[in-house]
């Protein structure tokens, strides 16, 4: 496809005394990592973690530098860039894709409708982390700049859109607020769900299992005992622990899965290179083995508040082992660095009996066709409400004690 035009200066939004440029690159080699995480995470200047280790430069030029996105992904980079009297006030992580593939929230059906009356859906425009279902800011603001850019920001992607003659725009995982303000604009809210783990303060794995009700408790300690019967060694690694040689066994375990959910993986090999050299700090790997040899392994990354699971993968199959390296482990390790929740990716409802409860996820969505634009408003309307009902029915369902229930709620 051709790369899509960014709005001229005259198309630019008004961000209080100056205007405010909008203008796309293709790489972020095209600006540096400093200006980028300026706007990105300004709360880690200080040394510390980003709140949100995926809209870093270092793990979107991963994506790039190890093809993971490009053209030929169908995940094409236009990140935005927003100005203001040369400053760069804002950024975003702007894509075209000719699928809808990695994204989570689903819009086959969109796709599916708007071909069948005679639209071509594809490309469309997504401001998105790139196959990765975690809630964290899309509109990346420099402190003291939120409102102005956020808005150009927004009016500059669906002025982008609307020019090239593209079907639609696409906000994914956003935080709320920026939900809000998107619909402030026109844009049309959409709300999904995920399972999360809220820390209350836990001094141990133990003071969590005592808010459980009984037969819950019973079977996470059962299912634990049968996780670390598997009769080998369960490792959590981090940082300069994580040694070169560990990312061939997780790409075995990543392939396995990745082949089994979607055909073929998202990441390529040489992204766990390349986040081995920029990442590890931000990754918490935990792996099985026996014998010298791993043969499961459960990938989490690290941000100033949350844990995020992301990958798992095993080549041998033991009772309850997913469980423990993907949910107990993730919370383990959240209770120790005092985190206050982990993040367990898209869907499952099974994560309900092991603590990680219903919690609301956000997206926003422009389409050009405004009597499509309707039919969805109205979809999302009454999707809106079942998602509401359905997560009042699966935290009744919680395996909390009814009075830390009422906590968790």
């Amino acid at each position: 496809m051709e790369r899509p035009s960014p709005p001229s200066s005259d198309d630019s939004s008004d961000g209080g005394d100056a205007a405010i440029e909008i203008s796309t690159i293709h790489s972020l080699s095209a600006i540096s990592q400093a200006e980028w995480d300026a706007c990105a995470c300004p709360e880690a200047a200080d040394g510390g973690r980003p709140d949100d280790p995926f809209t870093t430069w270092r793990f979107l030029k991963a994506l790039e530098d190890s093809g993971s996105t490009g053209s030929a992904t169908g995940w094409e980079p236009h990140y935005l860039l927003a100005r203001q009297d040369g400053e760069l006030i804002g950024v975003a992580p702007l894509y075209a894709k000719s699928h809808s593939q990695g994204e989570y929230i689903f819009d086959f059906n969109w796709a599916h409708a708007y071909e069948n009356a005679g639209g071509r859906y594809y490309p469309k425009l997504q401001i998105a982390v790139p196959f990765t279902p975690a809630t964290g800011r899309r509109f990346l603001a420099r402190p003291g700049h939120e409102a102005a850019a956020i808005a150009a920001l927004t009016q500059g992607a669906v002025q982008i859109a609307a020019d090239n003659g593209l079907s639609s725009l696409h906000v994914t995982f956003c935080t709320e607020a920026e939900a809000i303000a998107g619909e402030q604009m026109g844009l049309m809210r959409r709300a999904s769900q995920q399972f999360h783990w809220l820390n209350q303060g836990y001094a141990d794995f133990d003071g969590f299992l005592a808010g459980l009700s009984s037969r819950k408790r019973k079977n996470i300690r059962k299912e634990r005992q049968q996780a670390q019967a598997f009769g080998g060694e369960i490792r959590a690694l981090t940082g300069d622990d994580i040694r070169l040689e560990h990312w061939d066994d997780f790409w075995a375990f990543y392939q396995d899965t990745g082949a089994r959910k979607w055909g073929t993986p998202y990441l390529t090999r040489e992204f766990f290179e390349i986040a081995h050299d920029t990442l590890r700090d931000d990754m918490l790997l935990v792996l099985a083995g026996h014998g010298g040899d791993n043969i499961a392994g459960a990938l989490n990354f690290i941000g100033r508040e949350a844990l995020y699971g992301r990958y798992w993968g095993a080549l041998e199959h033991h009772p309850c082992l997913h469980f423990e390296l993907c949910y107990y482990q993730a919370i383990d390790f959240a209770i120790a660095e005092g985190l206050a929740r982990v993040e367990a990716g898209a869907q499952g409802e099974h994560k309900l009996a092991r603590g990680y409860m219903p919690s609301l996820t956000h997206s926003l969505h422009w389409i050009a066709d405004q009597g499509f634009a309707r039919a969805v408003r109205q979809y999302l309307d009454a999707e809106a409400r079942a998602i509401d009902e359905e997560v009042e029915v699966l935290t009744a369902y919680g395996p909390f004690r009814r009075d830390r229930q009422e906590e968790q709620e």
